[in-house]
């Protein structure tokens, strides 16, 4: 059974996360300013940080959804990877911006890439809640970030294990334990 270990407050806190939000929203209505992004987001796990972030941005922009599996039921990313929903707008010509709640292997956002890169948009940038570099498997870094994280597996603001805790409006590491911690919902 996995239950929350530790909870990441002073660093991942409902506070500071709504300031990196902020952050980056502002530097992507900077470097778009003029333009009217395309904003995809790749579901399940990017859906609280993008609705977020979309009203941090100060731009005309669209928003569409892919929904990408590779983990499963599991904590350590399987490797395969298969869209499941695909964008139904055309992006071709269009300034893109993925919105993905994790960067880890890059081995799914690399396949997503490669397939919009091949529809031939204008421009196409990364945007990640977290970046784990430390487990970076192929050559690929986000243009945006919240967060750098090291390597451990959290779940809350949108990211799950199983589908569970993703709305945690906090950061939490999990671990194997039969005897669970009170989860709070609400700091």
């Amino acid at each position: 059974m996995k239950t929350i270990d530790k909870v990441l407050y002073s660093q991942y806190s409902k506070e500071k996360i709504a300031e990196a939000v902020k952050r980056v929203g502002a530097e992507i209505t900077r470097d778009y300013t003029g333009k009217s992004p395309l904003i995809i987001g790749i579901l399940k796990g990017s859906f609280i940080f993008m609705a977020d972030l979309i009203r941090e941005i100060d731009l005309l922009c669209q928003v569409d959804f892919m929904v990408v599996k590779s983990y499963g039921g599991g904590t350590v990313s399987s490797g395969l990877v298969r869209i499941v929903k695909d964008v139904d707008m055309d992006i071709k010509d269009r300034d893109v911006i993925i919105v993905e709640d994790i960067l880890d292997t890059a081995a799914t956002l690399q396949s997503v890439c490669d397939v919009l890169r091949a529809r031939k948009p204008r421009s196409l940038k990364i945007c990640v809640f977290l970046n784990k570099k430390t487990r970076r498997k192929i050559l690929l870094d986000a243009d945006y970030e919240c967060f750098e994280i090291e390597n451990e597996f959290v779940v809350g603001y949108g990211l799950d294990y199983a589908e569970k805790y993703r709305n945690l409006p906090y950061l939490a590491v999990l671990r194997d334990n039969d005897s669970a911690q009170e989860v709070q919902t609400e700091v």
